[in-house]
């Protein structure tokens, strides 16, 4: 079955809990889309990293690759900063949700609850 935008398939928030991923496994000026936490780790300059819903605040799709310094959205082109989730191009209008986490033993772990 194929969810559609803004389907109830997608969570609306980070999942889980517990380590997201290694830092190494996450390439300067890039990002790891984690589809089954719903969260997506970048790391826009080497030792800074981010994390954000992947979420596409257009119509609620998945975002599913980072690329060329953007996280992109498969359904209709939204793609935004791996620096800091602003919309680099439309439709969507509002920034990604940014997660809360932090850096221990080499793996970026997010703070929210298991869901």
């Amino acid at each position: 079955m194929l969810a559609a935008c803004g389907g109830s398939d997608t969570p609306a928030g980070p999942t889980g809990s517990g380590p997201l991923v290694k830092t190494a496994d996450v390439p300067v000026g890039g990002g790891v889309v984690v589809a089954d936490r719903n969260m997506v780790a970048t790391q826009p300059s080497e030792g800074t990293y981010q994390v954000f819903v992947a979420t596409c605040t257009h119509q609620g799709c998945q975002l599913q690759k980072v690329l060329n310094g953007t996280i992109d959205c498969p359904c209709h082109g939204s793609r935004f900063a791996i620096a800091d989730g602003s919309v680099v191009q439309g439709p969507a209008t509002e920034p990604l949700t940014d997660v809360a986490f932090h850096v221990s033993k080499g793996e970026i772990v997010p703070e929210v609850a298991a869901g």
